[in-house]
């Protein structure tokens, strides 16, 4: 994924075993120098693009697709980074915003459902007292993978960033353009309706 924007080191970016370990002061200091030198913009590309390329990978289905979008997302950022400011909203949440306004066209475009591929799960959070720890077993990660795509499409948004990154209600908030309270409410609702999904099928 690091052809995708100049400034990416493709050895760098391969030893990454996820985010990058960067203080808000340094991040903060990394998009100032973007906006007057686009090559500064090859670290926040190494710090976000693989959170930003699972989210749009799991809500297309299709590694091209993916990649396109990926590409297009931090171009788009990029090119736009100059009328970032960070006024309560992180840079993680603005990307995520450009990559969820992206992925909405091209569901649009092609008038079709959006399919979850979540066929690996490995680095996902479970909790114990949740739905998304049935996912340490095979069945009950597929029960649980089948109830998922049950849910409407915002339900759906929601779960995957709430399990793939553990976002805040309020950085979720901002991506889906809901507010925080709102978020709160639609998590609780979609637990409870996955609950009974899986409790009809015998996994609760």
């Amino acid at each position: 994924m690091s052809d995708l924007v100049p400034g990416a080191d493709t050895g760098r970016l391969a030893e990454l075993p996820g985010e990058l370990a960067l203080e808000p002061e340094a991040e903060s200091l990394l998009i100032e120098q973007a906006k007057e030198d686009p090559l500064a913009f090859g670290a926040l590309y190494e710090r976000y693009v693989d959170r930003i390329y699972s989210y749009i990978y799991y809500r297309t289905g299709n590694q091209q697709d993916a990649e396109d979008l990926t590409a297009r997302t931090f171009f788009k950022a990029l090119d736009h980074i100059g009328r970032f400011s960070n006024r309560g909203v992180p840079f993680s949440a603005w990307l995520y915003r450009i990559a969820h306004n992206l992925v909405a066209n091209w569901h649009r475009d092609r008038s079709r459902r959006r399919e979850l591929v979540l066929e690996d799960q490995s680095h996902l959070s479970h909790g114990s007292d949740s739905p998304e720890h049935l996912a340490e077993t095979s069945e009950a990660r597929d029960a649980l993978m089948s109830a998922i795509r049950q849910l409407p499409d915002d339900r759906q948004q929601l779960i995957l960033l709430k399990f793939s990154d553990a976002l805040p209600n309020a950085q979720i908030g901002v991506i889906m353009g809901r507010s925080e309270g709102a978020i709160k409410s639609l998590y609780h609702r979609t637990l409870l309706a996955l609950r009974e999904d899986l409790q009809q099928r015998g996994f609760l």
